[in-house]
């Protein structure tokens, strides 16, 4: 039975080959694979097969399963990740920043302090771009002081896509309407229109490709964290493990927003207090 295809198509892609697949996806990024997933996996790893010439996905699990085919291993996690977004996703989160949030932030700032915020599995930049309209909005001189955003995530393409910061036009239906006429200009590519985020805002955030489970490079807390509907995609263990990371870079007071239908747990549970709908604030130092 294991021979027998899981997906009918061009290529065979058996149980065993699937195993293999999940089992990379999860030892690289955390996320977890089930095999009614297997017709996602068959889509978007045959054009992986066909670019490198291969006849099936046992040949393409043999390439990948090599500790030195670190490149490759970097495309499937890419392939196989979910990105959705939106601007002004999750709204209140956004006003949540707004009232409660930023007047502090600024006013720190503006005294010379250090103000950081995060936006872990940002896709492609929408979710930051989202956040830095709304400082623009609120410090418009916000690039004269220590004030920066960080936008990460494991796939290079929507890192690169961020980094241009241009849309389609029904991205940006969510901006409000004085935010979008200040800080967006349009334009037409080819048939298409695009909407680029000012310079300003581009300045502001700074995009970086960056593994969740991987060793994070940063040295110093952040104030904010945005993690939105990323953890859904890893089991119960991962999850509980990367919510007490980013409690263990957060400042005391500083703030974790999640997606709708995540949860903390772990030792973080401890950590956190609800400050609002998937708001969450660090009370204490984090855990380490």
């Amino acid at each position: 039975m294991d021979a027998a295809a899981l997906v009918p198509g061009e290529y065979l892609l058996t149980v065993s080959d699937f195993r293999q697949i999940a089992a990379i996806l999860h030892d690289d990024a955390g996320i977890s694979l089930s095999e009614s997933k297997a017709a996602l996996v068959y889509a978007r790893l045959a054009k992986r097969l066909r670019v490198l010439g291969l006849s099936s996905f046992r040949d393409y699990c043999a390439i990948v399963s090599n500790g030195n085919a670190v490149d490759e291993r970097q495309k499937l996690v890419a392939a196989l990740t979910t990105n959705v977004t939106k601007f002004f996703r999750e709204k209140h989160h956004f006003d949540h920043l707004r009232q409660k949030v930023l007047p502090g932030l600024i006013e720190r700032a503006r005294k010379g302090g250090r103000v950081r915020i995060w936006s872990a599995g940002c896709s492609n930049g929408q979710e930051a771009y989202s956040a830095a309209l709304v400082i623009l909005q609120m410090m418009p001189d916000v690039l004269d002081y220590d004030f920066k955003l960080l936008a990460s995530d494991i796939d290079p393409n929507m890192i690169a896509e961020g980094r241009i910061g241009a849309y389609a036009e029904s991205a940006i239906e969510d901006v409000p309407a004085e935010l979008r006429n200040r800080w967006l200009s349009r334009s037409r590519d080819g048939g298409e229109t695009r909407w680029q985020v000012a310079e300003e805002a581009r300045q502001l955030v700074a995009f970086r490709e960056l593994n969740l489970f991987a060793r994070w490079p940063m040295k110093r807390p952040f104030d904010v964290i945005f993690c939105r509907n990323v953890a859904i995609y890893f089991d119960k263990d991962k999850q509980a493990d990367l919510w007490a990371r980013f409690a263990g870079v957060l400042v005391p007071g500083g703030h974790l927003y999640i997606g709708h239908s995540e949860r903390i747990s772990g030792p973080a549970a401890d950590i956190f207090v609800n400050d609002g709908i998937t708001t969450w604030r660090c009370a204490q130092g984090g855990v380490r």
